[in-house]
């Protein structure tokens, strides 16, 4: 059994990358997201998986099913499978969350990895190598 046990603020404090994969198991995946002020996920739909959303530092906006939701510090949604989304930094500093995907978004991430994380180009790594 892999476990995940791990001071979240100081995640949050170290975070740089645009998407980390903190940690994957059977049936969820945690997800650290730090995005640049002005900068968007983009528009996404997960058919198959619910997403949890905290926000730990910034502000921005929720876009869900082309409804505009502000979103602050120590806020959470849920995105449910099937629903159009993005989230934006609307704020003048990094936007810090972290998402809970279920079940795993990326089933090709290893079970229970710290550390992975989203290149600058948008394709996923694992240990280093681009998925294919």
């Amino acid at each position: 059994m892999k476990r995940f046990v791990e001071d979240l603020e100081e995640l949050v404090e170290e975070a740089k990358e645009r998407r980390r994969v903190l940690y994957t198991g059977a049936h969820l995946q945690l997800v650290l997201m730090a995005l640049n002020p002005g900068e968007e996920t983009g528009e996404d739909v997960h058919p198959d998986h619910d997403q949890f959303f905290r926000i730990e530092k910034g502000k921005g906006v929720l876009v869900l099913e082309g409804d505009r939701i502000k979103l602050k510090s120590n806020d959470a949604a849920i995105v449910p499978a099937g629903a159009h989304h993005k989230v934006i930094n609307t704020g003048d500093k990094p936007l810090k969350l972290f998402m809970i995907y279920a079940p795993p978004h990326d089933p090709v991430a290893p079970l229970g990895n710290r550390g992975e994380s989203l290149p600058e180009d948008g394709a996923e790594s694992v240990q280093g190598e681009k998925a294919k």
